[in-house]
């Protein structure tokens, strides 16, 4: 057996180990998961900045396709068309406060993953767990295709298609395909699909779940535990450019990007694309005839087709918005999917909050009014009447309210605060209110990036793994 078979194995019975208590069997969907036959074919890459520390180790591990930025360790691991970004990391000398406690980091943060297999999966942020401040850990943790671990640590774990865990510790658990949780920590659950949780005790609690039936049609899994539905068709069909991207050594200059603006070398960028000041396009981003405007920024895995952003939007990781107008400071969530048409334009308004994993899937015109808070599965008018809110309605709630299949209990108020101040940290960090040389974010430093690649075996018994590489200043 090959050390990359080796390897998976014992990753997949270290998983199962921990998942023993919930009764839960990775093995069926670990069979396809990993294709031994393209380790070999793909180099990784890692991204260096004067404004990031430098620091990676890669030890017994195959990473083909993965990127990696700022502090990171992989070990025993399996990482496949991954992006592993630490250019948020907490640094030595910075206090942290949770509650009571102001904790002083004495080392710089780093993310260590081990024994983990993550598939086209995305790891951002920094650790928001205060017992381990300076560790952003993911262990024994099996990761399919489009999650997201966003400032997650997560032992003992299987996250399904298109799930997301956001600042939450996750112990032991299984996360379905498509459910978004930020919760604080949870241990020993069973998330199932289509189960969108955000849970601040104490303060509020929003809970939704997509209609199971409905969910299939996006996505779920074959007989063969293989994600298929139309979220996995729509990134099939334009894979064929990010090929490209990423086999052509020296592409051809973007024109027209402002200096203010980045757009990554690993973006896909198709013709009549207008980029404005302040705007960053991250790596693996598909852009095709649309206009992004001041300070709207579009994340990992996002694509934007044929649609207009006025200004300060944010594009989560993996949103998809499609024949749609957006005014300004619309926030759309991880993994949204927002599917217009040519003849039936999706409008947004100005100020509105789209959840995370909504889909807005539409056969005529829709027009979603200003500053709305909007969630779940939208097909007409009637959907949208049911999973959406003024934001000043939620804001009064202060006990409970049932809508459809929603349930809010606790301070709406307070969750309107959290999620507007939230939109405010990400357009900050991502340099969209960069002005008279102040307020630089990713957008401005990104610009100093420079990109290198590394290589696996080639052949024999260690085919596909990629010896141990330490990369230091």
């Amino acid at each position: 057996m090959k050390e990359l078979d080796k390897i998976f194995a014992r990753i997949v019975q270290r998983v199962n180990i921990n998942l023993r208590e919930i009764d839960f069997d990775v093995n069926p969907f670990a069979v396809e998961l990993i294709p031994p036959d393209q380790m070999s074919k793909f180099y990784a890459f890692y991204g260096i900045t004067p404004d990031h520390p430098l620091d990676l180790h890669f030890q017994h591990s195959a990473l083909a396709g993965s990127y990696f930025l700022g502090k990171c360790q992989v070990r025993n691991s399996l990482l496949y068309k991954s992006d592993i970004r630490g250019d948020e990391l907490k640094r030595k000398g910075d206090t942290v406060t949770f509650k009571r406690f102001s904790i002083t980091l004495t080392n710089d943060e780093m993310i260590d993953i081990r024994n983990s297999a993550l598939v086209k999966t995305l790891v951002h942020n920094y650790s928001h767990d205060p017992e381990t401040p300076e560790v952003f850990f993911i262990t024994d943790t099996l990761a399919m295709d489009y999650a997201n671990i966003h400032g997650s640590p997560t032992d003992g774990s299987f996250l399904g298609p298109f799930a997301t865990v956001d600042l939450t510790t996750v112990r032991d658990s299984v996360i379905g395909a498509y459910s978004y949780i930020q919760a604080g920590e949870i241990s020993h659950l069973h998330i199932e699909p289509g189960t969108i949780w955000v849970n601040s005790p104490g303060n509020f609690n929003f809970y939704y779940r997509h209609p199971p039936e409905q969910l299939e049609h996006y996505i779920s899994l074959s007989p063969d535990k293989v994600p298929w539905g139309l979220l996995i068709d729509f990134i099939e069909e334009r894979k064929v450019e990010f090929q490209r991207v990423f086999d052509v050594v020296n592409l051809k200059e973007i024109g027209s990007v402002p200096e203010s603006a980045k757009v990554d070398r690993y973006a896909v960028v198709l013709p009549n694309i207008k980029i404005g000041e302040n705007v960053l396009v991250s790596q693996r981003a598909y852009l095709k005839n649309s206009s992004l405007g001041r300070g709207a920024n579009a994340q990992e895995n996002c694509f934007i087709i044929n649609s207009t952003l006025e200004g300060f939007n944010v594009t989560a990781h993996g949103a998809k918005i499609i024949e749609a107008r957006l005014g300004r400071k619309v926030f759309v969530g991880f993994n949204s999917f927002l599917n217009g048409n040519t003849e039936q334009m999706l409008t947004i308004g100005e100020g509105c909050v789209i959840m995370p994993h909504t889909i807005i899937d539409i056969k005529k015109p829709l027009e979603i009014p200003a500053d709305h808070l909007v969630w779940g599965l939208i097909r007409n008018e009637a959907d949208l009447a049911l999973n959406s809110l003024p934001k000043t309605t939620l804001s009064a709630v202060d006990s409970s309210l049932t809508q459809g299949r929603m349930h809010f209990e606790g301070k709406g108020g307070l969750f309107v605060k959290a999620l507007s101040d939230r939109i405010d940290h990400i357009l900050e960090v991502n340099g969209a209110f960069f002005a008279n040389g102040e307020n630089d974010g990713h957008a401005q430093r990104n610009q100093k990036l420079s990109l290198n690649t590394i290589q696996p075996f080639q052949f024999g018994p260690m085919q596909g793994m990629y010896p141990t590489i330490t990369i230091r200043p």
